[in-house]
């Protein structure tokens, strides 16, 4: 069961690995460095894919904690 989980964990790891680096950067050029921060003050920045994006990380960053320390506490 340890075995499992660790792998488990692994790919939860791996996941949010991914998940992070397909998230784009916060400046977007010229154009962002201008209407930046209206948008980021109404709140109206996160579209789309970004919103899916942000909301997984969300998830599996939880999932990431919560199995390390199942880990940690199984492994002792």
């Amino acid at each position: 069961m340890v075995v499992l989980l660790k792998v488990l964990l692994a790919l939860v790891s791996l996941a949010l690995i991914a998940v992070v680096l397909l998230q784009p950067g916060k400046s977007a050029g010229l154009s962002g460095a201008i209407t930046g921060g209206a948008e980021q003050m109404m709140g109206t920045k996160a579209k789309g894919y970004e919103r899916v994006l942000e909301r997984i990380t969300k998830f599996v960053a939880i999932g990431f904690l919560l199995l390390s320390f199942i880990v940690a506490y199984l492994v002792q």
